[in-house]
């Protein structure tokens, strides 16, 4: 099937957008990752070693970026969406056996909590990154990185509310331009030494890592980070599809990334000392500035790409029930994707800020910075296993596969451990206090749900307590919110016991958030009758869509206009019982983030003149 002029036009729009939002980490890797291989491991730039880590770095891209990435992992989609948290999703939905459900869970949880501090990090190791090329175009501004990267980043976020719709468009053609500017600056070197293109071949990598001895785990830790970004791929697959995807990357971002790494390597070879920045030191005098400039522009947008990331992971996992309800602005009328997290956007600015503060230099930050990519590559990869079997693939077949990822990347692994004391420590903190929290919403949520189940009155005994008692029954439709299907919702008990009244309509509502990214129109809405004056209705979205009741209850036909409806929620009071199954201060957390969650009204966009609130005391 032959494409269309206006097809062919449209994926190449998609192409030249996906550079500024996928490619914006991954682009920015070539101002650190080549100079921490050499700067802080006693390395000596000869050509020997410049051909080894330059065969590193290039089977890293093709391996990692490529192969795993672009050709393997990509193919598996949530109904168009990507990312660890979609990943994990699609693997529980093809997964029924409670234990490796389990298992693929936590790794999610893992996996996700450690994205947010490869999103605290980016931004500040990027900016930073890219302002030093001023102490190289002028050693009288050294002392200006530090405060220049703290405002750059208080505009950057400060900026976010008024979202990417506007300047969205434009970064693409930056992108552009800097993966041009790379490109150009390398091939200017490689004329010079073009024996560096020998690098291509795989035994000088192989042969540095034989023969490098004590520094060879130091600076495989570094060559991980030119592959620092790899994750968005997957992560923007639903902005973008594979297709513009892939595209971006074989012509435009892969050659460009190759040129400048061997245009540095070829740098390196005829002036050893240039190792302190190689990236800065490529470009001429009279080009310094700009391209210092164009950094700071490339940066601002690679870490745009990543704090908008963080928005949608946090939206997936409190639809996922992994985070508690946030306060999420859509901030375009026509994309749902682009969204703001006040809360979160705040917090990643407070954390980013304190790096750089802490850190002062993008080399510090870079000790931090792997070991959090490599642990969420790892479960990708452990996650990805299950989804290549439900593809049909046998069992030699995709072990086979994962066991070839999982050895790369554990030997990046390995490389990255003895970063830990020396800033590596912060991601895994920062990850274990996120999954701890994750793990106890889920765990609280799941022991709530639990205790309802218990309590409930079946609806047949209400039935038969309404038949006795004959209660009033008012003008008006009721809609009860509730997770449950076969009991009676707390709050209708609770009413009809004080108050002995029942509207003449009554509708039990429950939202489903299905494993799918998204969910059918035809499958949105389930209605039945359940007695005379009661109707059970199910509304189901997918985790990258926003539930809203109101709209649930007109699609349903039972309602023709909210004025004469009212939406009864429950308002629990979490104490702790005597024999709790979990600990007295997870009760404690769960209990703080219950309060500090979004009110229900306005997460289901309930209008708050319509609903009243029953609350009670529940024991876990």
């Amino acid at each position: 099937m032959h494409e269309t002029s206006a097809q062919k036009s449209q994926v190449l729009r998609l192409s030249l957008a996906a550079l500024g939002v996928v490619y914006g980490d991954i682009g920015t890797s070539p101002l650190y990752a080549l100079r921490e291989c050499f700067g802080a491991h006693g390395v000596a730039v000869n050509s020997h070693s410049v051909l080894g880590v330059l065969s590193l770095i290039f089977w890293s891209l093709m391996l990692i970026v490529t192969v795993k990435y672009l050709r393997y992992v990509l193919e598996a989609d949530n109904h168009g969406e990507g990312g660890i948290l979609a990943l994990m999703a699609l693997s529980l939905s093809r997964e029924g056996r409670p234990l490796a459900r389990r298992g693929m869970l936590l790794f999610g949880v893992i996996g996700a909590s450690l994205l947010y501090g490869d999103g605290a990090i980016t931004p500040a190791v990027t900016v930073l990154g890219a302002l030093e090329g001023l102490a190289i175009a002028s050693p009288r501004l050294t002392d200006m990185v530090v405060p220049g990267a703290v405002l750059v980043l208080i505009a950057l976020f400060a900026l976010q509310r008024r979202g990417t719709a506007a300047v969205g468009m434009i970064f693409g053609p930056i992108t552009l331009v800097w993966f041009s500017v790379l490109a150009v600056l390398g091939l200017s070197h490689i004329s010079d030494a073009p024996e560096i293109l020998l690098a291509i071949n795989p035994w000088y990598g192989v042969s540095f890592l034989l023969e490098g001895h004590g520094a060879t785990l130091g600076v495989l830790g570094a060559v991980l980070l030119s592959v620092t970004g790899a994750e968005a791929l997957y992560a923007d697959l639903g902005h973008f599809g594979r297709r513009p995807i892939r595209l971006g990357w074989t012509y435009v971002v892969l050659p460009a990334l190759l040129l400048n790494y061997f245009g540095q390597g070829a740098l390196l070879l005829s002036a050893p000392e240039a190792a302190q920045n190689p990236f800065f030191r490529m470009a001429p005098t009279w080009g310094l500035y700009p391209l210092v400039l164009l950094s700071t522009v490339a940066s601002m947008i690679a870490s745009q790409a990543l704090i908008s990331g963080v928005y949608s992971m946090t939206r997936q996992a409190s639809m996922l029930g992994l985070l508690p309800r946030l306060n999420v602005l859509h901030t375009s009328a026509h994309q749902q994707g682009q969204i703001y997290v006040p809360f979160i956007n705040w917090m990643l600015m407070l954390v980013t800020i304190g790096l750089v503060l802490s850190f002062g230099s993008s080399s510090r930050l870079a000790s931090a910075y792997g070991i959090a990519v490599i642990c969420s590559m790892l479960i990708t990869t452990l996650l990805a296993f299950g989804v290549a079997r439900s593809w049909g693939w046998s069992t030699p077949r995709a072990v086979l596969v994962t066991l070839c990822f999982l050895i790369i990347e554990g030997a990046f692994l390995l490389a990255n451990l003895g970063k830990i004391p020396h800033g590596g420590w912060f991601p895994l903190l920062l990850g274990a206090g996120l999954s701890l929290l994750m793990t106890t919403w889920h765990r609280g949520r799941q022991l709530l749900a639990d205790r309802f189940q218990r309590e409930l009155l079946p609806l047949r005994d209400f039935f038969t307590l309404i038949a006795e008692k004959a209660p009033t029954r008012v003008n008006g439709t009721a809609v009860f919110m509730t997770g449950q299907v076969d009991g009676t919702p707390p709050a209708l008990l609770h009413n009809f016991n004080h108050n002995h009244v029942l509207h003449e309509n009554v509708v039990f509502l429950t939202i489903v958030t299905e494993d799918a990214a998204r969910v059918a129109e035809s499958a949105r809405v389930r209605v039945e009758v359940v007695a005379p004056g009661f109707w059970r209705v199910v509304g189901r979205y997918g985790f990258m869509e926003q539930p809203d009741a109101p709209d649930l209850v007109k699609r349903s036909g039972l309602v023709e206009s909210l004025e004469r409806v009212t939406f009864f929620l429950g308002r629990e009071h979490l104490i702790v019982a005597e024999e709790s199954s979990i600990q007295r201060w997870r009760v404690a957390l769960f209990s703080f983030l219950a309060r500090s969650s979004q009110p229900a009204t306005r997460f289901f966009n309930i209008p708050p003149d319509r609903v009243m609130e029953i609350g009670t005391q529940i024991a876990l």
